[in-house]
């Protein structure tokens, strides 16, 4: 399952839901990504995102589906926010289980290293000082 949200990531939520009928996975891994205070040096008051939603599901799920066949997992969740996202919130959440852990750990950073690739989602890092960037996919 893929999402874009303008909502909060619910981390828990999406986590029950990675394990749901999985009771033969001893191995999930959880990345999430999230506003940091600091970027280039410089001090951020918050991030935007803009992304051209059909396409972004579309890609994003096609690269779940890749992962799906080149690892042994269960199950691939990957949820992205888009519109303004305040420091410390989620930005991204990608959550993978398998029976093994290293198919786990390998799917999950194929997952954020296309998706931050390939998925058309920018991001405008806006610092305190009132300037701003537009960088391409870089969570």
């Amino acid at each position: 399952m893929v999402r874009l949200t303008i909502q909060s990531i619910d981390s828990k939520s999406l986590h029950q839901e990675l394990l749901k009928d999985t009771e033969n996975c001893g191995g999930n891994v959880i990345f999430e990504g999230r506003v940091r205070n600091v970027s280039h040096g410089k001090p951020v008051a918050a991030l935007s995102y803009e992304c051209y939603e059909p396409m972004a599901l579309k890609i994003m799920e096609n690269i779940r589906q890749e992962a799906l066949k080149k690892w042994k997992v269960e199950n691939i969740i990957a949820v992205h926010r888009h519109g303004d996202i305040p420091l410390g919130e989620t930005t991204v959440w990608i959550g993978v289980a398998s029976a093994h852990r290293a198919e786990a750990f390998e799917a999950c950073r194929f997952m954020i290293d296309e998706i931050k690739a390939k998925v058309p989602i920018w991001k405008k890092e806006n610092y305190t000082d009132g300037t701003y960037v537009w960088a391409h996919q870089s969570c």
